[in-house]
Order: structure tokens, then sequence, then C-alpha cells
């Protein structure tokens, strides 16, 4: 009986007519300029090198984007929990 026979896969020896052979190998177009994709280091480890790359980039209008919608952010967050954000305005 062929219950137990396990069947075997069918195995091709298919070549591209082009195919050169080289060390071709598919990457993300700015994995050169990213230092947060390096292998699994942990979560305080990832967050360490977000940090020293948010404070070692040239370009400052994106660190001033950040602070903005972080700022933002933390508005949002008082308002909605009731903080009292009369203590951010000058007293009249």
């Amino acid at each position: 009986m062929g219950l137990m026979k396990l069947k075997k896969n069918k195995k091709y020896n298919y070549q591209p007519r082009y195919y050169k052979g080289d060390g071709f190998e598919l990457k993300h177009k700015f994995d050169d300029y990213r230092t947060t994709i390096d292998p699994a280091k942990g979560l305080k480890g990832k967050f360490n090198a977000a940090v020293n790359d948010y404070k070692h980039n040239n370009d400052k209008s994106v660190n001033r984007r950040v602070l903005i919608i972080v700022g933002i952010l933390v508005f949002l967050f008082l308002f909605l929990i009731g903080f009292d954000l009369s203590i951010f305005l000058p007293n009249s």
C-alpha cells in the first residue's frame, strides 16, 4: 500500500538564458545610509542606535520637524488627560 511512502518532490535544473551568475544581491536603496538596520541587538540597542543616528544627523530641518511633532503630541496628550495648560501662559 502507498500509505507509508512519501511523495518525492520533482527537481528542475532551470537556468535562465541570460543569467551571468554574478553575486547579485537584493537590498533596499537606503540600506547604505541607515545605521539602525544592523543585526538584531535587542530593544535597548536599537533605541540607542536610533538616538545616536538622530544626534549625528546633519539635516537640521528634519530634527526641527521631529521636535515640533513631539511637542504637538505632548500638548495633545496633556489636553486629553485634562492637564491645566494655563501654567504655560503668562498671568494676565
